[in-house]
C-alpha cells in the first residue's frame, strides 16, 4: 500500500480542513467504529487486513458530503479524489469512492476478497443510520423515506440494499458470526 494512513487525529484535521458537518463526522465515527471491528475479527481469523487503513477509509468516507450537500456532485467521487490528493493512498480511495454501491459482481465465496477494506467500509455505512448502529432494514426504510421520491430513487435503493443483504450473509459466512444484529467486539 502507498501512501500514508492517517490516524485519528490527522482525519480529524482534514474534517476540518474540508468542514465537514458535526452530524457527518458523527455519523463517520460510527462507520468506522463498526468497519474497526469488522477488520479486527477478519484479521483474528487469519486474513491479511490492515486495520488502521480500513479505520482511516471509514473515517474519511464522507469527507466530501458537506461539500456536495452545498454545491452537488458525487461525494463519493470527489472524496476518493480529496484521499488521493491529502494521503497518496489509493487503498484508503478505493474505500471512500466503493461505500455507495459495489458496481461489480460480488466475490461472495471468495473470502479473501469479500473480508477487505471496501465491503467492510460499504457495509459499516449501511449499518450506521446518522450516528446510531441500527439493522439494514431501519437504515434503508429511512433512506427511502428521506430519498425515495420517484420510483427511479427507490428501484435503486431497494438495489442498494438487496447488495448490502448479500455482503452482510457473505461477511456473517466468512467471518463465523451473525451480523444481522451484532458486530463482533
Amino acid at each position: 500500500m502507498q501512501g500514508i494512513v492517517p490516524d485519528d487525529e490527522a482525519c480529524t484535521r482534514l474534517w476540518d480542513k474540508y468542514e465537514m458537518l458535526d452530524n457527518i463526522r458523527a455519523h463517520s465515527k460510527v462507520v468506522a467504529n463498526v468497519a474497526t471491528r469488522l477488520a479486527k475479527r477478519a484479521k483474528s481469523l487469519g486474513f491479511c487486513v490492515n486495520v488502521e487503513a480500513v479505520r482511516a477509509s471509514a473515517l474519511l468516507h464522507d469527507l466530501a458530503k458537506t461539500h456536495c450537500l452545498c454545491h452537488g456532485g458525487s461525494h463519493a467521487e470527489l472524496g476518493a479524489s480529496w484521499v488521493v490528493q491529502e494521503t497518496g493512498n489509493y487503498e484508503l480511495a478505493r474505500g471512500v469512492f466503493h461505500h455507495v454501491y459495489w458496481p461489480w459482481k460480488l466475490p461472495a465465496d471468495d473470502a479473501a476478497r469479500m473480508c477487505s477494506l471496501p465491503f467492510f467500509i460499504l457495509y459499516a455505512d449501511k449499518r450506521a443510520k446518522h450516528d446510531s448502529f441500527v439493522t439494514l432494514e431501519s437504515r434503508f426504510e429511512d433512506l427511502i423515506d428521506r430519498y425515495g421520491k420517484t420510483e427511479e430513487h427507490r428501484k435503486s435503493i431497494r438495489a442498494s440494499y438487496l447488495q448490502a443483504k448479500a455482503i452482510e450473509d457473505a461477511l456473517s459466512k466468512h467471518l463465523g458470526v451473525g451480523l444481522a444484529h451484532t458486530i463482533p467486539a
